[in-house]
């Protein structure tokens, strides 16, 4: 066995990478967490007095999570990250199906099954699913690339008798990886449904079909997804599958005026956050929703904070940080030496790159208030570590590039 690992470690080119880092993305990250922790800190002091804590309460927490988090980053830009290609994807995969169903048996909190609980600690397993995913399909896609471009039918008795039906080969080598690829995607969403999590479901199902659309899958099978997936909604919808808060999220968005000292309450106080926010802001420290009117304002509304406090242009220049990251891991997943590396960079910067943009459309409120947060700001251990890691998968795949360091 162990010969076995250390010959497939030397096919892979080693334990380690040798190349120099991509200082560009490592510096626009750094300044996106080191602004996120002062943000945090901000919004969250008058909470954590009221609740009886210190000031420094969730900072010092998320500060110390952050710092685990650059040390797990920085390990893992040092590993060779074609090894996350088969033990990653397999082992990561099993992790994650293992937590998920972990969760569903843990006490309910709040109506949901998300968490696990290990003493005075709380775990969420939908952050490291979604990172799971992007290894498992990276790996998947790149390695069954051939097939998922063929335009060769598929030669399969059935298969013949549709393709012979509608006189083009519809039915081809692509069939079985694309579904076995939304196989894969559907029971991670799945599970992470059935702990009534639904802004993780929507992330987890969007990062596959993003994954999927960088791997090349042909335009129709996303046609044929989508006219299932309205196939859903609509069966959804009229079997009341959604779980109640679920729905009654739903409809408070349609219905602005329904229950305002409820379900309504914190989407409309951080309207009035980001309105009185302005052009310019309050100041840092100054704003006044985050006393006890935007309900746990250092969690999934804290962008509302930050516009209130630092207002549009702060708010704009911070966005435009975020786009900086995205944009040079983007560059740094073209310019990787493998079809997997490629996948990898490119599916953990789009999944932050969504995941800002649907925070940002809940604060707005431009879709439902389905509890997403916001990287690197919003408070969550789980949640930075497990995003510093993929930050730091991404910089290992920078250190093999054909970029220039800078």
């Amino acid at each position: 066995m162990a010969q076995k690992l250390q010959t497939y470690i030397r096919r892979k080119g080693g334990v380690f990478s040798r190349g120099g880092m991509d200082v560009m993305f490592f510096t626009f990250l750094l300044l996106i967490v080191a602004i996120g922790l002062i943000m945090l800190y901000s919004a969250s002091y008058v909470y954590a007095y009221n609740k009886g804590e210190s000031g420094e309460f969730f900072f010092r927490k998320q500060l110390i999570w952050a710092l685990v988090g650059l040390a797990v980053m920085y390990a893992l830009s040092r590993v060779n990250y074609r090894l996350l290609e088969d033990i990653g994807a397999l082992g990561g995969t099993a992790a994650a199906w293992l937590l998920l169903l972990l969760a569903l048996v843990m006490p309910a909190h709040n109506g949901t099954r998300r968490h696990i609980y290990i003493g005075g600690l709380q775990f969420q397993p939908s952050d490291v699913a979604k990172f799971t995913l992007i290894l498992t399909l990276a790996a998947f896609l790149s390695k069954y690339h051939a097939q998922l471009v063929s335009k060769r039918p598929l030669n399969k008795p059935w298969a013949n008798a549709v393709n012979g039906l509608v006189r083009r080969p519809v039915i081809n080598q692509s069939f079985f990886p694309v579904v076995i690829a939304v196989g894969i995607i559907g029971i991670y969403a799945g599970l992470i449904f059935a702990g009534s999590h639904l802004s993780g479901t929507i992330l987890t199902l969007t990062i596959g079909v993003i994954m999927l659309f960088l791997g090349e899958v042909s335009g129709k099978w996303f046609a044929l997804g989508g006219a299932a997936g309205a196939a859903l909604i609509a069966a959804a919808s009229r079997l009341d599958v959604l779980k109640g808060y679920m729905e009654e999220r739903v409809y408070a968005w349609v219905h602005k005026d329904f229950d305002p000292l409820g379900v309504r309450w914190q989407t409309n106080q951080a309207l009035i956050a980001i309105g009185s926010g302005g052009l310019f802001g309050k100041g840092l420290g100054q704003s006044t929703m985050k006393h006890m009117y935007v309900s746990e304002p250092q969690n999934d509304m804290i962008f509302s904070i930050v516009v209130e406090e630092l207002g549009l242009i702060g708010a704009a220049l911070i966005l435009a940080l975020f786009a900086l990251l995205i944009w040079r891991g983007v560059v740094i997943g073209i310019n990787a030496r493998t079809r997997y590396g490629a996948l990898l960079a490119l599916g953990v910067v789009f999944q932050l790159g969504v995941q800002v943009v649907l925070n940002i459309l809940v604060a707005t409120d431009s879709i439902p208030n389905t509890g997403i947060s916001l990287p690197f700001f919003s408070y969550g251990g789980t949640a930075i570590v497990v995003t510093l890691a993929e930050m730091g998968v991404v910089l290992g795949v920078s250190r093999d590039s054909r970029l220039r360091r800078r």
